[in-house]
C-alpha cells in the first residue's frame, strides 16, 4: 500500500511541474516580443493611404507591419485588428474612428486551458484525500480499513487493571502466552483458538479486557467496532474487511479487535428472499471467509465482543471461527471488592470507608457501574467541601444512580405526602415482617428521578442466583405492601402502586408459565423463557401460544389468585403492626428520611410473621 501511495504522490508532483513549466514559459516567451503599438483601423486605414506602412503580415483576425519613419523612441512595429471590409467602408464615410475586436490577451489564453487543468487538479486532489495520498477521507480510500492501530508500547492497559473477571482473564492469558512463544503451543500439534468472543452485559469490561490482552503481550492491537465496516457504498464493508487482515498479517504478530460484533454479524435471515441489508450480508460473508483462510499459525488473534450473542449468525459461532467464546458476566461481591480497590485509588478516601461494605450494597453493579459510582461519591465530597470521600457520600452516590437525581423541588400537597409516606412505610414493615428478605437500608419520601414519589432501599446480603416459590412470595408480598397499607389507612387507593402492580404480576405469572410453581398446572412450561442471555429485550414476543383457551383461562386465574393471595398477606401484616406503621408514617412526614440506627429500632418492633403459604 505504501508502494502505491509513492507512485500517486509522485505523479501528483510530475503533474504540477509541468503545469508549472508551462506557466513560466508563457510568461517568458512573450516578454521576449518586441514593443508593439496597437492603432486603431480607421487610423490603420489612413496611414496604409499616406504610404507610412509596410512589411504587411494580414492575418484572419488581425494585420500587423512597420510604420515608415515612425519617430525616435517609439515602436516601429503596429499592430490592429481587422473589421469587415464592406463595414469599414461605410464608417470611413462617416468620418469615425474605429477598431476590430481584439484578440484574447496572453493571460486570457493561459486561463482558457489553465482553468480545466486546476479544475481538474483539485478535484483529484480532493478524490486522494489531500496531499495526493490515499487519506481516510478519499473517496477512493472507502474500502480502507479505518480500524485503529495501536503500536505495541500504545497500549497501557495490563490484566492488573483489570478487576472482577478472573475467570474470563484466565482464559485469554493463554492468547497472551501464543503470541508471546507460538513455537510451545505447537509442539504437541495444537494451536490456538482462530476467534476469541467475549460475551456479557454491558459495562462489565469486555473491550477493557481486549485491550489487555494486547498490552500485556506486545504486540500491534487493531481495533474497530463493527459498525464502522459499513457505508452507504456498496461493497465498502467487505473491502474493509480484507483490508483489515491483510494489515493485521503483514504486521503479525497482532490482535484484531471487533467491537459491537452484532452490528456485524447479525443473524441472516433466509426466509425472508431481499428481506435482508445485502450490504451487511456481504460483509459478514467476507469476514466468514477471512476467518476460514487465515492461518493461526500466523500470529494473528481475532477477538471481539458482543452483548447479544443470541443474534449472532451461527456460521459466526461454529467451530473453526470463534472458536472460544469467554463470559464477562456482572462480578460478584469478591470482584466488586477488587475494582472497588482499582477505582477508589484514583480519589481521596476517608481511612474507615471499607470496600467490603460498598461492596455488599452494590449486587449487580458492573465494572463501568462501580467506576461511576466512585466518581459520583467524589463529586459529592467535592461539593460539600470535604477533606475526603467518607461512606455517606457513597451511600447518596448509590441513591443517586439507583433511584435518580433528588428533587426537592417538586412540592407535593400534605394529603399525596402522607399517603406516599403511609406507602413506603408499607413496604419497609412487611419486608421487616418476612423472613428471608432484603434488608431495609433507608426510607424517605423524597422525590427522586423522573417519578419516583419516595423510594424504599433495600440491599440483599449476599449475592443470590436461585430463588424458592416461598421467597418469590414473599417478594410480591414486600411489593403489595404499600398498596395495602393505603387501603388500611386511606378510604381510597393512589396510582402510586402501578409499578408494584407490574412487578407483583410479573413475578406471579413466571412462577406459573416458567417455574412450574402452580400445583394445579403441575411441572409444565407454557411460555418459555425467550432467548435474551444478557439482558432485557425491547422486542414484544410474538410468537404463538402453544396451549388451549382452558389452560389460559387457568393460568389467568392461576397468577390472580397469587397475586390477590399476596395483597391479602401483606394486609395482614400490616394490620397486625397497625401502631408502628402509624407512629412510623408520623415520623417519616416529619423527617422525610429514616435510616440508620432509627431504622433498627423500628425493625426491632416488628414480629417475625409466621404462616403457611
Amino acid at each position: 500500500m505504501a508502494k502505491k501511495d509513492d507512485q500517486i504522490s509522485r505523479f501528483s508532483f510530475v503533474l504540477a511541474s509541468v503545469f508549472m513549466a508551462l506557466l513560466l514559459f508563457s510568461v517568458f516567451s512573450k516578454q521576449g516580443v518586441p514593443q508593439v503599438k496597437i492603432v486603431p483601423y480607421s487610423q490603420f486605414q489612413t496611414m496604409l493611404a499616406a504610404g507610412q506602412v509596410d512589411d504587411l503580415v494580414v492575418g484572419e483576425n488581425e494585420i500587423t507591419g512597420t510604420l515608415k519613419n515612425a519617430p525616435a523612441g517609439q515602436p516601429t512595429k503596429f499592430e490592429t485588428d481587422r473589421v469587415p471590409p464592406a463595414l469599414a467602408q461605410e464608417l470611413a464615410k462617416s468620418n469615425v474612428t474605429f477598431s476590430g475586436q481584439p484578440a484574447p490577451g496572453i493571460w486570457a489564453a493561459i486561463l482558457g486551458w489553465v482553468a480545466p487543468l486546476l479544475f481538474f487538479g483539485v478535484l483529484w486532489f480532493f478524490l486522494l484525500g489531500g496531499g495526493g495520498r490515499m487519506g481516510a477521507g478519499g473517496v477512493l480510500a472507502a474500502g480502507k480499513s479505518r480500524a485503529r492501530v495501536y503500536a505495541e508500547n500504545d497500549v497501557p492497559v495490563r490484566f492488573k487493571d483489570v478487576a472482577g473477571v478472573d475467570e474470563a482473564k484466565a482464559e485469554l492469558k493463554e492468547v497472551v502466552d501464543f503470541l508471546k512463544n507460538p513455537a510451545a503451543y505447537g509442539r504437541l500439534g495444537a494451536h490456538i483458538p482462530k476467534g476469541v468472543l467475549l460475551v456479557g452485559p454491558p459495562g462489565t469490561g469486555k473491550t477493557l479486557l481486549a485491550r489487555a490482552v494486547a498490552g500485556e503481550a506486545g504486540v500491534r492491537f487493531f481495533s474497530i467496532s463493527g459498525s464502522e465496516f459499513v457505508e452507504m457504498f456498496v461493497g465498502v464493508g467487505a473491502a474493509r474487511v480484507r483490508d483489515l487482515f491483510e494489515q493485521a498479517r503483514k504486521q503479525a504478530p497482532a490482535i484484531i479487535f471487533i467491537d459491537e460484533l452484532d452490528s456485524l454479524g447479525r443473524a441472516r435471515n433466509a426466509a425472508i428472499p431481499g428481506g435482508g441489508n445485502d450490504e451487511k450480508e456481504q460483509t459478514l460473508n467476507q469476514l466468514l471467509a477471512e476467518m476460514d483462510g487465515f492461518d493461526p499459525s500466523s500470529g494473528v488473534v481475532l477477538l471481539a465482543a458482543t452483548n447479544r450473542p443470541e443474534i449472532l449468525d451461527p456460521a459466526l459461532l461454529r467451530a473453526g471461527r470463534f472458536d472460544r467464546q469467554v463470559l464477562v458476566d456482572r462480578p460478584d461481591k469478591s470482584g466488586r471488592v477488587q475494582i472497588l480497590q482499582i477505582h477508589m485509588k484514583k480519589i481521596k478516601v476517608a481511612p474507615h470507608v471499607s470496600t467490603e461494605e460498598i461492596a455488599a450494597l452494590t449486587p449487580g453493579f458492573t465494572g463501568a457501574d462501580l467506576a461511576n459510582l466512585v466518581n459520583e461519591a467524589a463529586l459529592l465530597a467535592t461539593r460539600r467541601e470535604a477533606e475526603a470521600v467518607t461512606l455517606e457520600d457513597f451511600n447518596q452516590a448509590i441513591e443517586r444512580i439507583v433511584a435518580g437525581l433528588e428533587k426537592r423541588t417538586r412540592l407535593l400537597v400534605p394529603k399525596e405526602r402522607s399517603v406516599v409516606a403511609h406507602h413506603e412505610m408499607g413496604h419497609a414493615i412487611t419486608a421487616m415482617a418476612l423472613p428471608d428478605t432484603d434488608k431495609v437500608q433507608k426510607i424517605s419520601i423524597i422525590p427522586h428521578g423522573l417519578a419516583a414519589l419516595g423510594y424504599t432501599i433495600q440491599r440483599p446480603g449476599e449475592d443470590r442466583f436461585l430463588m424458592g416459590r416461598v421467597e418469590l412470595i414473599n417478594r410480591m408480598t414486600v411489593l403489595l405492601g404499600g398498596r395495602a397499607a393505603e387501603s388500611l389507612i386511606f378510604p381510597d387507593v393512589s396510582t402510586g402502586a402501578a409499578d408494584d402492580l407490574v412487578r407483583a404480576t410479573d413475578i406471579a405469572r413466571s412462577m406459573v408459565v416458567r417455574f412450574g410453581m402452580d400445583p394445579k398446572l403441575g411441572q409444565v412450561t407454557y411460555e418459555p423463557e425467550t432467548p435474551h442471555m444478557l439482558g432485557p429485550s425491547t422486542m414484544p414476543d410474538w410468537r404463538p401460544r402453544q396451549y388451549s383457551e382452558e389452560t389460559a383461562a387457568s393460568i389467568d386465574n392461576a397468577i390472580h389468585t397469587l397475586v390477590e393471595a399476596a395483597f391479602a398477606r401483606a394486609r395482614a401484616i400490616l394490620q397486625a403492626n397497625m401502631p408502628a406503621l402509624r407512629e412510623a408514617a408520623a415520623e417519616l412526614l416529619h423527617d422525610e428520611t429514616i435510616s440508620g440506627d432509627r431504622l433498627a429500632a423500628l425493625s426491632e418492633k416488628i414480629p417475625l410473621w409466621q404462616d403457611n403459604v
